[in-house]
């Protein structure tokens, strides 16, 4: 993040004190030359830290911040269909991010399946993951997470025709569940929908398909997602959520401290001046 210069107080202090010292003719001189001297002083410290804490970041490409993501996954990344530009409330919460590091980062985008996805970063074909992601001890051993940026919670989505009927995963017995693979809700259907048939998917695409023809009863994964999609397609229907305390992050390489920590600051930062709010606001307060 950009940092304040330590270096100009001193030295506007130290002018003051020599312009004090001297007589009436020459203090004005003097004043002049100390402030040019801590302006230009604060300009180069800046600017050298600006570099520094840039490149101490490891990034893939100079001036950019290369994220991986599974995408489209509505209403968290995806894209604008006019502009084609990356959005979404984890698209729009790490832009701002990377427009604060440095002198402002360009926001890189590639897309690849979610299964084993946190292991990017540490494979090098991206700097980051931002994709809805939980933070779980698993995951963490293989990827350094940001500080959790989000809370969420596993549900189910039916077809609207069902929503009387299945509201329960004892409901689901016999049943077929969609879950995506690789995600906190196919784990937690595996644990809690024994009775249940469970049908994996790479895309949440593919499952909002197969539930529209009939080919599962049931979507299990993350509230916010199914949540979406049940205001957007009045075929289906949110019918049951379950508190899990799951806390999303953004993942980077274990070795990569440096860039967690910017990340981390970039979080706090947008929390304090209300930014976060009004991101969050945008796709989630309706």
């Amino acid at each position: 993040m950009r940092r304040i210069s330590r270096i100009a107080a001193p030295v506007l202090a130290l002018g003051l004190i020599l312009a004090a010292c001297g007589d009436d003719s020459s203090s004005s001189t003097q004043d002049t030359t100390a402030a040019e001297e801590a302006a230009t002083a604060d300009t180069t410290a800046t600017a050298q830290e600006e570099t520094l804490d840039v490149a101490s970041l490891g990034l893939i490409e100079d001036g950019k911040l290369t994220v991986c993501t599974d995408a489209p996954y509505p209403p968290f990344e995806f894209q604008d269909e006019t502009t084609k530009e990356w959005t979404g409330f984890d698209m729009d919460v790490v832009r701002e991010i990377a427009g604060g590091i440095g002198s402002g980062l360009e926001l890189a985008v590639t897309v690849q399946p979610f299964d084993g996805i946190w292991l990017a970063p540490k494979a090098g074909t991206c700097d980051m993951v931002a994709s809805a992601m939980t933070i779980t001890d698993e995951r963490k051993a293989n990827a350094l997470f940001t500080d959790g940026y989000f809370d969420a919670d596993q549900s189910l989505l039916v077809r609207t025709q069902d929503k009387d009927a299945l509201t329960s995963l004892e409901a689901l017995a016999g049943k077929t569940i969609a879950v995506q693979t690789g995600t906190t809700g196919e784990t937690y259907a595996q644990e809690n929908a024994k009775d249940s048939t469970l049908k994996s998917f790479d895309e949440a695409a593919a499952m909002f398909l197969a539930l529209e023809s009939g080919d599962v009863d049931a979507i299990l994964q993350d509230l916010p997602v199914n949540a979406e999609r049940a205001l957007m397609d009045d075929k289906t229907a949110l019918t049951a959520s379950f508190p899990t305390g799951e806390q999303y992050g953004f993942a980077v390489s274990q070795d990569n401290t440096a860039l967690a920590d910017a990340l981390n600051a970039g979080i706090a930062e947008i929390k304090a001046n209300g930014t976060y709010d009004e991101i969050y606001a945008k796709y989630f307060a309706k």
